[in-house]
């Protein structure tokens, strides 16, 4: 038994050594294999990396100044548009027998409503134009692009201000292409009046010298749909601008280069001088007026160019008589809130306020009519406005843009014409960079 065993036990180690004996020397006929196998592999792997295309890199998205530019110009060549067609149709029906438009005769070919409306929107699309940018870059960007701008989630920028019937800024809306041109004076008016709201709003948010020229924009928008809806029997758009009250008080003393800064500042650019309506951050150095060379002398130009607006409406007033007077009563009113809110502002800025002066010289052309005398005063204040939509921001920008839009309104109520970019002149547009 002892001997089974011890027998059993030596065939067990034979065995193993026998296999042990056989795996070394299967593996040395197999790692030749194996190691083919492997750089086989390797091969086909990096073939696949190199075959594999690369994907695109993300473009980086447009600073929202260049969006908001952009979505003016496509809105505004897509509006243009509609106004050629409208103003080019025929007056009682097209071709095939169809009936006239639902507008009327006066809202087809030959009303100057519609030929004014189209050359407005003709000089806004060349200002709006970039640098190097054709206009026919521009009816591509009317084909593709979107009416407004949408700034990046992570901006801090301060939200747009109030507008009657407009999106604010930011806010998602389908491109000028998603729906048909307008092909009636109501229908131009409506979305004449929506672009111009649109156009502040994004004012309000958008950098310096791209905040000032889409508040211009904005502002003659809104004004040409009033006038469109009157020239051609139209209801006329809502369009008003919610204005803060200025408040609030320096946070600090302020240094006495900000009072130099102010007063010389104002002293340089009296209100109402044309070289007002040329400063602004969209032109060269050599270009900008002193009024407009900080936030502190643009408030101090608007104190002055509203202190001079009151007394010609103080003048105007004993002239005056019946619905004008009442008008002009009505107006120094808003002129004397401008004012004081324009003086809280310097004050919050820690900008030295301008004194008010005794008295302002008026030619004689204002004293035989004053009536045109008031809107040319209306027409003066543009400037300053844009000046300091341009050099401002958060609240201050948006009581700027309010008090814009409003000037425009009082200067085309004494039958001034504040032009295609109000506070603006489109020479200086020739340096603005684009964006």
């Amino acid at each position: 038994m002892h001997a089974f065993r011890a027998g059993m036990t030596t065939w067990s180690v034979v065995n193993d050594d026998t296999r042990e004996k056989r795996w070394q020397d299967h593996l040395p006929r197999s790692l030749p294999r194996y190691a083919l196998l492997v750089c086989l592999a390797l091969v086909v792997v990096s073939l696949g990396v190199v075959l594999m295309p690369a994907r695109p890199p993300v473009p980086a998205q447009p600073p929202f100044s260049e969006q908001a530019r952009a979505a003016a110009l496509a809105e505004t060549v897509r509006l243009k548009e509609a106004g050629s067609q409208l103003g080019s149709a025929k007056q009682h029906g097209s071709k095939d027998g169809s009936a006239p438009s639902a507008d009327g005769p006066s809202a087809g070919a030959g009303n100057p409503a519609i030929e004014r409306t189209v050359t407005l929107l003709t000089t806004q699309a060349q200002a709006l134009l970039a640098p190097g940018e054709s206009p026919a870059d521009a009816t591509g960007a009317a084909a593709a692009g979107s009416g407004q701008a949408t700034p990046p989630a992570t901006s801090t920028a301060t939200p747009a201000p109030s507008v009657t019937g407009a999106p604010s800024a930011g806010q998602s809306s389908a491109g000028p292409s998603a729906a048909p041109l307008p092909s009636t004076a109501a229908g131009l008016v409506t979305a004449l009046a929506k672009s111009g709201n649109q156009r502040l709003a994004d004012a309000a948010v958008a950098d310096g010298g791209l905040a000032r020229l889409l508040a211009a924009v904005g502002t003659a928008q809104l004004l040409q749909a009033s006038a469109l809806a009157a020239g051609t029997g139209t209801a006329a758009p809502a369009a008003d601008v919610a204005s803060p009250q200025p408040s609030g008080t320096c946070p600090s003393p302020p240094a006495s280069s900000h009072s130099d800064d102010g007063q010389s500042a104002a002293g340089q650019s009296g209100p109402g001088q044309s070289d007002a309506g040329q400063s602004g951050p969209e032109q060269s150095d050599a270009g900008q007026s002193a009024a407009a060379s900080s936030l502190g002398g643009a408030l101090a130009a608007v104190v002055r160019t509203e202190a001079q607006t009151i007394y010609g409406y103080q003048v105007a007033l004993p002239r005056l008589g019946g619905d004008a007077a009442k008008s002009a009563a009505k107006e120094l009113a808003r002129h004397d809130t401008l004012l004081a809110g324009a003086e809280s502002l310097s004050r919050l800025h820690c900008s030295a306020v301008p004194p008010r002066e005794a008295g302002y010289t008026l030619g004689q052309s204002f004293l035989a009519s004053p009536v045109a005398g008031l809107g040319s005063l209306e027409a003066a204040t543009l400037p300053a406005y844009g000046d300091l939509v341009a050099l401002s921001e958060g609240d201050t920008r948006q009581w700027a843009i309010a008090a814009l839009l409003g000037a425009g309104k009082r200067a085309v109520l004494w039958g001034a014409d504040p032009g295609a970019l109000p506070g603006l002149d489109p020479s200086t547009l020739t340096s603005r960079p684009a964006g």
